[in-house]
């Protein structure tokens, strides 16, 4: 069996919820950190693109198709259409490894690392897929096998249109036991916006009390002077790590600050791409919380390499946004290094049930704070060809 076509499309995935939150909007709610905070008052658009989400359907020669997904749409599309296509049509869907390592390979002239990345990840994705299906098995049976009952699920607060008090009393409803807060001032606004951050952990941990887990993201907008003194100045509300805290390339502060916070749990790699800087972290001990997501790193196969230098490391892995979608589930169910798994994008607004904000149908939805993946061949995907062209853009 063999590869007969490759098409990548623009999209959109966003869910459409029918029932209306049960709360007002929050007429305060702004943005979390950002590291174009700096620059606020020149620029309109604090940081991201106007590109859109990805569908990638990799077809064999009997019909059988696999769908990965990823963001980034306008450079992504290009290289996934106009050079990743030429070079793996033909190719054996089952050779995953090789698959993997000829497109890392193939846009090392142009930088594996980042846009190149995402790519990979959807075409990776959606070749596990394929596979999947091919074999008649779900992808956590080719992956090994299961390793728990099911996944613990974290909620991420990511969306602010509404109180976080408003978040956090939907969330424990929803029967989550960890949460996590973000930061929403930078290095910038000085000590002002430091103590409004720490008020932000603080009345969240009162609310949600001693026994939930609750997790701090900073998303790349701190120097170390400043993840220091957020370090220091949460400790009285024990945050089970403190994530995404640097700009990703800068290692060197990584290292630094390693060894300025030596009790702090620090957690990152959403913004890491391939493999490498992975290796480069778990060998130095920079953090402890490895977060690749596997819809940007290089998909399935880059993560389980990711999973096992963790292993090696004595690290675990919790990748980013894992939950949304079935690829991260099928990936934390089969392996033991992955402890829990994170629903962001919002989760989904208060009052508003889960089972509405479903991206891709055939995602399981998370139940008292926890899920098992779909046990249907491949990811479990429920769509067809003309669900994904009625999403085109």
């Amino acid at each position: 069996m063999k590869i007969k076509s490759i098409k990548a499309i623009a999209v959109n995935l966003s869910p459409n919820p029918k029932t209306q939150p049960r709360v007002e909007l929050d007429a305060n709610g702004g943005y979390f950190v950002s590291p174009m905070d700096r620059y606020k008052y020149d620029i309109k658009y604090r940081s991201g693109t106007n590109w859109n989400r990805v569908a990638c359907v990799v077809t064999a020669e009997d019909g059988t198709w696999g769908l990965g997904t990823t963001i980034h749409s306008g450079p992504v599309v290009s290289i996934i259409n106009d050079h990743f296509s030429e070079l793996l049509v033909g190719q054996n869907p089952m050779a995953t490894e090789k698959l993997w390592d000829m497109m890392r390979r193939s846009s090392s002239p142009y930088g594996t690392a980042g846009i190149a990345s995402y790519a990979i990840s959807a075409l990776d994705n959606a070749i596990w897929d394929l596979k999947g299906k091919l074999l008649e098995k779900p992808v956590y049976e080719l992956l090994g096998g299961p390793v728990k009952d099911d996944i613990f699920c974290y909620a991420s607060n990511t969306m602010l249109r509404y109180k976080t008090s408003d978040y956090m009393d939907w969330f424990l409803e929803l029967g989550f036991k960890a949460v996590k807060v973000f930061l929403r001032h930078g290095p910038d606004e000085g000590l002002a916006g430091l103590n409004k951050n720490v008020e932000i952990v603080a009345n969240t941990r009162e609310q949600i009390g001693p026994d939930i887990e609750l997790a701090v993201d900073s998303w790349m907008s701190s120097n170390i002077e400043y993840a220091v003194r957020v370090s220091e100045a949460l400790k009285p509300y024990n945050i089970k790590w403190l994530e995404d805290y640097m700009l990703p390339e800068d290692m060197d502060s990584y290292s630094k600050l390693r060894q300025r916070v030596p009790g702090q749990i620090l957690a990152t790699g959403e913004h890491w791409y391939t493999i490498h800087p992975f290796a480069d972290a778990a060998g130095r001990g920079l953090v402890d919380i490895l977060q690749p997501d596997v819809q940007w790193v290089g998909g399935i196969t880059a993560s389980v390499r990711i999973c096992h230098i963790a292993e090696a490391h004595g690290l675990t892995v919790i990748g980013h946004a894992g939950m949304n979608y079935p690829y991260g589930q099928h990936l934390a169910y089969s392996m033991p290094v992955i402890p829990w798994g994170e629903r962001s994008e919002g989760v989904s607004p208060p009052g508003v049930p889960l089972e509405e904000m479903v991206a891709l149908p055939g995602t399981p939805v998370i139940k008292n704070g926890r899920v098992k993946p779909s046990d249907a061949p491949g990811f479990g995907i429920e769509v067809g060809l003309d669900w994904i062209e009625e999403r085109a853009l």
